[in-house]
């Protein structure tokens, strides 16, 4: 089946959506993208996941995060499901939200991003599109993939983490280690000599010593927060 692997170029769609007509690679400009695709409207697990999504979108923005969403129902509907959306939220039942949903009815652009769930289908026989989340950097390449089965829910505090991690791994020598979250200590990339990692982060390196005789360098270096 289609779709991108890490360092692939995001193709350069047009597509229809509820804020109009869009050519993907505009529609990022110079910011970070994530795109996020959906099984179905009016389903109950994607109304809550677009619910969270609109919520944090203020923390998408933050970060230069342009956010869009995918699901293979027509604009129409995308607008009618935006109330349910938004009523979910506790705010006015309108047909805005403030990111756009494609509109892929004839599901080109799932099959095209290898989006499709094979074991999940709809009333019809026909794949279900899987809980994609792609995130493409301002050079439009993918950054991160993540799938997940229709059934089960992402964690947007989990992508807004790594989307931290990712752009501050971006631009510093750093490495984030498990369960990192923005203000941990980070550590050193592999690759940069000890030398070179005292001269970068004056306020202080240090190794924890292994069995294996191995020392992993860390980092006194905090990230900030947003």
């Amino acid at each position: 089946m289609p779709g991108l692997l890490l360092g692939d170029e995001a193709p350069n769609f047009e597509a229809d959506t509820t804020q109009g007509r869009i050519r993907f690679h505009d529609f990022l400009g110079d910011s970070w993208g994530i795109l996020f695709s959906h099984p179905r409207d009016f389903t109950p697990v994607c109304t809550t996941e677009l619910g969270r999504a609109a919520k944090l979108a203020p923390e998408f923005s933050k970060r230069n995060v342009k956010m869009i969403a995918l699901s293979i129902d027509s604009v129409p509907d995308h607008l009618a499901w935006s109330k349910d959306i938004n009523a979910y939220n506790g705010d006015q039942p309108v047909e805005k939200l403030p990111f756009p949903i494609i509109a892929d009815k004839d599901r080109e652009l799932a099959v095209k991003l290898g989006m499709l769930d094979p074991d999940e289908r709809d009333k019809d026989g026909m794949p279900l599109t899987a809980r994609v989340v792609f995130i493409f950097g301002p050079d439009k390449k993918l950054k991160l993939s993540i799938l997940y089965p229709a059934t089960t829910g992402r964690n947007f505090d989990e992508i807004l983490r790594v989307v931290d991690s990712l752009q501050l791994t971006a631009y510093k020598k750093v490495a984030t280690p498990v369960d990192w979250k923005c203000g941990d200590s980070v550590m050193v990339v592999p690759t940069l000599p000890d030398e070179e990692a005292k001269k970068l982060f004056p306020k202080g390196v240090f190794t924890k010593d292994l069995p294996s005789g191995s020392s992993k360098l860390l980092c006194a270096f905090r990230s900030s927060g947003h």
